[in-house]
């Protein structure tokens, strides 16, 4: 969504490197670069005026620091005024003392509300609450069924008394939910209720008197962040009319400008608490205003990831890899990277991993070439090997490959290219290995040598490794330590440069 936005800024950064000191004609030019990027990105302009003034006002009153080239210093500054109006710091859900929890949905149709409560249903039962999602919306067709559905692939209860499609009192149904939640231990209720698809007064007040009957400990605005500038206008309106605790962002992997999601929270003085970035049940997580700034200037956001990586993976998994990965287990072997990349499947689509990556977002179109069909067919070609072969490629003659290209479906040039990029990766990695590429991973190995217990070495991970002098290492195999990307699938990171890494600057 901010692919233009992240696009401008760069060209803006790009501009300052090389320069020895910020004069007052290129804080001006850069200022005003800054504020043409973000009206294009369809940024309110109260939001983008205030902006503005306090990048300017910091830029020529900073006390420069020399660890920090100009180019540092201008997306430093950006990256702190964009985590301000994005909210300032994460915030968590509210819950009541005494459950149930009551959770409020309000928003227009078609926000995405009614998949919005699956989502935070199942994110809830991860969270080991058991919520109970109430049929609210007794107007749109089908609004009760949808529920129930998106429930039903959630694993979360549904209670829907009203068959709804007109029919029935949605807040009669929201005060039977309470006491339903009482009965059957249910300690937080979501309430998904109804919209139109433009600001209604009927709809104000329908808002408004459920949120009387249930009293809700979160009332969550829900807003479409491809909408653009409508969304800070009926966010205004909800919140005079309705009144609402927090923002949730829906749509955030649209092509849109993405206006919306840097302009609702500044504008209504609300925070934002959680963002939904598909259509999958999954792909639902709490807002950080630290990390989107991170991914809008291109720094990409390791620590989103290593969570993800987190959820995903074993401690022990990751653990063993990470010892395979510095040479405590011998080399790596393709078996290795089967097992790699069954488990960068299980994290999700590729492209979204990659593009939580610093610097990646210079990388979108070969990014965009990468299809996950392709981690099968490098399945297939390593599972078309003997145990002997995946072990010691070097056994692989021409007899050999031919049989593993017939038996995987791919040609001889294909199981070439992987073998050779096989070799690549793994004297990548150690030298990496050799350079203490990875952040803790050597204090990691040595107590899990001792045995002794202790976080998961992907834990102290948040940052990319990096050569000696600072500068950034390609973020190739930047992932969580234990799990890199297989031969074949990481794009050429030759040419990259990340923001602020210029070593000329």
């Amino acid at each position: 969504m901010f692919d233009t936005l992240s696009d401008r800024l760069e060209s803006v950064f790009t501009s300052l490197r090389g320069k020895g000191r910020l004069s007052e004609a290129d804080i001006d030019a850069t200022a005003r670069e800054i504020r043409i990027a973000l009206l294009e990105a369809d940024v309110a302009w109260p939001v983008v005026k205030e902006f503005i003034a306090a990048v300017k006002e910091r830029a020529h009153g900073v006390a420069v620091s020399q660890a920090l080239n100009p180019a540092q210093q201008v997306i430093k500054i950006v990256d702190e005024e964009l985590v301000a109006i994005l909210g300032g710091e994460a915030r968590s859900l509210t819950l009541a003392k005494t459950p149930p929890t009551v959770i409020m949905l309000a928003g227009l149709q078609g926000t995405g509300k009614t998949t919005l409560a699956g989502k935070l249903g199942r994110w809830l039962k991860s969270q080991r609450h058991v919520p109970l999602l109430v049929a609210a919306d007794l107007q749109r067709p089908n609004a009760v069924q949808q529920l129930q559905v998106v429930g039903g692939r959630a694993g979360v209860e549904v209670f829907a008394p009203e068959p709804g499609n007109g029919t029935g009192d949605p807040v009669a149904v929201s005060r039977a939910a309470i006491e339903h939640a009482r009965r059957m231990g249910h300690d937080v209720v979501v309430v998904d209720t109804a919209g139109r698809l433009g600001i209604d007064a009927d709809m104000m007040a329908q808002a408004a008197a459920i949120r009387d009957a249930v009293t809700p400990d979160e009332t969550l605005f829900v807003v479409d962040a491809m909408i653009g500038q409508d969304a800070v206008t009926t966010a205004e309106a909800f919140r005079d009319g309705v009144g609402f605790s927090c923002v949730v962002l829906t749509k955030l992997d649209g092509d849109a400008r993405g206006g919306a999601a840097l302009s609702v929270a500044k504008v209504t003085g609300r925070p934002i608490l959680f963002a939904s970035t598909g259509e999958k049940l999954d792909d639902f997580d709490v807002f950080h205003p630290e990390r989107m700034a991170s991914r809008i200037l291109g720094m990409g956001d390791v620590l989103s990831l290593i969570e993800q990586a987190e959820r995903t993976f074993e401690a022990d998994e990751t653990a063993r890899m990470a010892e395979k990965m510095l040479g405590g287990q011998g080399e790596l072997t393709l078996e290795d990277f089967l097992e790699q990349m069954l488990m960068v499947q299980r994290m999700g689509p590729i492209g979204n991993i990659l593009g939580m990556l610093p610097g990646m977002g210079q990388m979108k179109d070969a990014i965009a070439q990468i299809d996950d069909k392709d981690l099968d067919r490098v399945a297939a070609i390593i599972r078309s090997m003997t145990p002997a072969e995946r072990h010691d490629p070097k056994i692989l003659n021409g007899s050999r490959r031919l049989r593993i290209a017939k038996g995987s479906g791919v040609t001889v040039t294909e199981v070439n290219q992987l073998v050779d990029r096989f070799y690549d990766a793994r004297k990548m990695m150690k030298q990496m290995a050799g350079a203490a590429g990875f952040p803790g991973m050597r204090r990691a190995t040595k107590k899990n040598k001792k045995g002794k217990k202790g976080k998961s070495s992907t834990a102290r991970a948040g940052r990319a490794p990096t050569r000696a002098g600072g500068a950034a290492v390609p973020p190739g195999l930047g992932l969580p330590p234990g799990m890199s990307l297989p031969p074949g699938l990481s794009p050429d990171l030759s040419n990259l440069k990340l923001p602020g890494s210029d070593p000329n600057g």
